[in-house]
């Protein structure tokens, strides 16, 4: 194994070293259980500093592919959480502890509502007729659909975002069929539509959204269904512009002898984009599906999301759900309208909005400074070009910060000298953005 390092090392630094045992561990060459060779042999045998490997060792225990048992050695851990399907984990990585975690996706819990008075609107006992009562309560789809926008036919609630996409493919996918995916998307998409066994047909993304030349020709492969993300586009951060969702909405209209694909939209940051509500739905509203998430506004631990489109397709899904979980509870459904409608959380709500929003604007001006182009995104996340996708990442580990792996969020197998990225959950950096914007930029650089 000592000469399969050394042969891999093109740079005899801290960062050369973790970035080529870095490259080993994720082509395979090394696996799980490996044990290093000792900080001083792979010193002496490189002709450096048993220093110098000792940061590299720091950098790599940084990003969780290995860990130290003291005098027992140094060891390569295993890369993702067996539990979770494979895009999934890959994405959540190994949980290692960082001093800035920019890779989770996540909100900051800090600007979320409190749940105090709504939780004093639940009832004392649950009602015993929830088997038959209507699946959602009658204010909560009023204020939905006040909301919602375009003038939806049919509401229901679901076990968030990801239980919303899941039904509606299950309900339109069959097994080697194809979808229409963004290239990147949001890997548990990609591990939904391997587990229904379909086809995907990526479409890459410009700065205002899905390209409709690609998208023009994707449909003549008679894909079933669109799966998009109208605003903070997880992981880019972009939203899309009303005039590509318009040209979006023209390309399948012209295309509409080859079929008629539904669109499947997640709008899982609704609440804190700064970006107007889309819709396809505005002009096809009787092959479209939205869905407004409220786990990144007022919390992931609620579960819970609205799914809106034509009334046939979303009654199947309600009858279907009646067959596992049956309904969404009415408590949380409670919880949720109480949330939508007190100001305490409003106002919460709209201020988490206005922080986000700042947070991406200080991190973006702070990249452009210390030389890296970039535009502010939407939403929490944003998307960063880099040299090296895996010495940027072991780089910025060195110094404390974790992100996430740009090609996790491939929708395709990239191309030989594809470009690069990182995902950045800017909205996760309350400070410093000085120095955070300066090791961004200097990660992206390293090679």
């Amino acid at each position: 194994m000592l000469d399969q390092i050394v042969d891999a090392v093109e740079y005899r630094t801290p960062e050369g070293i973790a970035a080529a045992i870095s490259r080993l561990i994720r082509s395979g060459a090394l696996s799980a259980g490996d044990r290093l060779p000792t900080v001083r042999d792979v010193a002496a045998t490189l002709g450096v500093s048993p220093a110098t490997v000792s940061n590299a060792w720091q950098a790599l225990s940084g990003v969780g592919l290995i860990t130290s048992r003291g005098r027992a050695g140094s060891y390569v851990l295993q890369a993702s959480t067996p539990w979770m399907p494979p895009h999934f984990g890959e994405l959540a990585g190994s949980h290692v502890v960082a001093r800035l975690d920019l890779s989770t996706g996540t909100p900051d819990p800090e600007l979320l509502p409190d749940l105090s008075g709504a939780l004093t609107k639940l009832p004392t006992r649950a009602d015993t007729a929830s088997y038959l009562s209507a699946p959602v309560l009658p204010d909560l789809d009023l204020l939905l659909r006040a909301a919602w926008p375009y003038p939806v036919a049919s509401l229901t609630i679901v076990d968030g975002a990801l239980d919303a996409i899941s039904r509606s493919l299950e309900t339109l996918v069959r097994y080697g069929d194809r979808v229409v995916v963004e290239n990147p998307t949001f890997p548990p998409f990609l591990d939904l539509l391997d587990h229904i066994g379909v086809e995907r047909l990526a479409v890459d993304l410009d700065a205002e959204g899905m390209l409709p030349e690609q998208l023009a020709r994707a449909l003549q492969l008679n894909p079933v269904a669109i799966l998009l993300q109208p605003r903070a586009q997880n992981p880019t951060g972009l939203s899309m512009t009303e005039s590509r969702m318009r040209e979006i909405a023209r390309v399948l209209r012209a295309h509409e002898h080859l079929g008629d694909p539904v669109v499947i939209e997640d709008d899982h940051s609704g609440e804190i984009s700064s970006a107007p509500p889309l819709s396809i739905g505005r002009w096809l509203p009787h092959r479209t599906l939205h869905i407004r998430s409220y786990a990144k506004s007022h919390g992931p631990d609620l579960r819970i999301a609205a799914l809106g489109g034509p009334e046939a397709l979303i009654d199947r899904i309600v009858a279907r759900r009646m067959l596992g979980p049956g309904w969404t509870s009415r408590m949380l459904q409670t919880i949720l309208y109480e949330l939508l409608t007190a100001s305490s959380s409003v106002t919460t709500v709209h201020d988490a909005r206005r922080m986000y929003q700042a947070r991406q604007r200080l991190l973006s001006e702070s990249l452009v400074r210390n030389g890296l182009p970039h535009q502010p995104s939407d939403g929490i996340n944003t998307w960063i070009p880099v040299v090296d996708e895996k010495a940027a990442i072991v780089t910025l580990a060195a110094s404390g910060i974790r992100v996430a792996a740009g090609s996790t969020f491939a929708a395709t197998a990239p191309a030989p000298g594809h470009p690069q990225f990182l995902r950045v959950t800017a909205g996760r950096v309350r400070e410093e953005f000085d120095q955070v914007g300066a090791l961004l930029a200097g990660a992206a650089r390293a090679t």
